[in-house]
């Protein structure tokens, strides 16, 4: 009997042990997934109060006093984050048999934008993007009145190059089509030297009469960072409530067990009533 109860006990150990130990390995994964989470949400406050800053930042820029473009010497280290969208001006004349039309979808329609190197009194070149034209308009024998051969002066916004190409769609210069404005990729295909690293939007104050329509730069940086934390910290809630009911629930359970078998021969022994029991008398 000994022996038996022995060997059962034994088993009944190492079937309780094997019992508990998916839901340890449950428990530990549950917790870095809870951690993930939770980590996730703070992430995506962060980014929000950056993308905050990053648009007070541009509407700054854009609506300031129009400032002469970099220096040639300070080109290197123009970028995105310290001048994208600054408000520029600059002056020249434009060298209209180099123009590179860029497919594009404005509020216009679809089209091309018409971007026309503007040789400055030092010799170096800027690509202005000098606006939008439809397909119907995208020979420049459709638009010489738009023109101008003399020097001009360009306000707009300072824009940073688009390598290679646009979403899903790579330009082609051997054929000469062009799907982002990429400025090192267009000044080789049209053989341009001491072209700047960047090109300007010109805006509407700059267009001609017959020309492209400028002004239509659209500035837009999508901002659901608050709705994404909110996202992982609700799943973090609903993870943590999970957790609750699977593991604390039980943990509950087995300590109310427990208590009630440690007073279980006391509880027996004070019954009294029609539920108490036949009592035998020792003899």
């Amino acid at each position: 009997m000994s022996e038996t109860g022995t060997v059962t006990g034994e088993d009944g150990d190492a079937r309780s042990k094997a019992a508990r130990s998916p839901s340890l390995w449950l428990a530990v994964l549950s917790l870095i997934a809870l951690a993930l989470l939770i980590a996730l949400g703070v992430w995506q406050i962060e980014r929000r109060a950056w993308k905050l800053a990053l648009i007070d930042r541009v509407e700054q820029r854009v609506h300031a006093p129009a400032q002469p473009i970099p220096s040639p010497g300070s080109w290197p280290a123009v970028s995105a984050a310290s001048d994208e969208y600054r408000h520029v001006s600059l002056s020249g004349r434009f060298l209209h048999e180099s123009e590179t039309l860029v497919q594009a979808v404005t509020e216009e329609g679809p089209g091309y934008w018409v971007l026309t190197p503007l040789q400055r009194d030092d010799g170096t070149l800027v690509l202005i993007n000098r606006g939008f034209v439809p397909s119907e308009r995208r020979d420049a024998s459709t638009r010489r009145d738009g023109n101008p051969q003399g020097r001009v002066e360009i306000t707009g916004l300072l824009r940073i190059t688009e390598p290679k190409g646009g979403f899903l769609r790579t330009n082609v210069p051997q054929h000469n089509r062009w799907y982002s404005r990429d400025v090192a990729a267009i000044a080789t295909a049209r053989g341009l030297r001491e072209v700047a690293p960047f090109f300007v939007d010109a805006d509407a104050g700059s267009q001609i009469a017959g020309g492209p329509i400028g002004g239509l730069t659209v500035i837009r940086f999508p901002n659901n960072h608050l709705i994404y934390a909110l996202t992982w910290f609700a799943l973090a809630f609903m993870l943590a409530g999970r957790l609750f009911v699977t593991f604390g629930g039980g943990l509950f359970r087995r300590k109310r067990f427990v208590h009630d078998k440690a007073g279980g021969s006391d509880a027996d022994a004070r019954r009294t009533g029609s539920d108490a029991g036949t009592i035998v008398e020792p003899t």
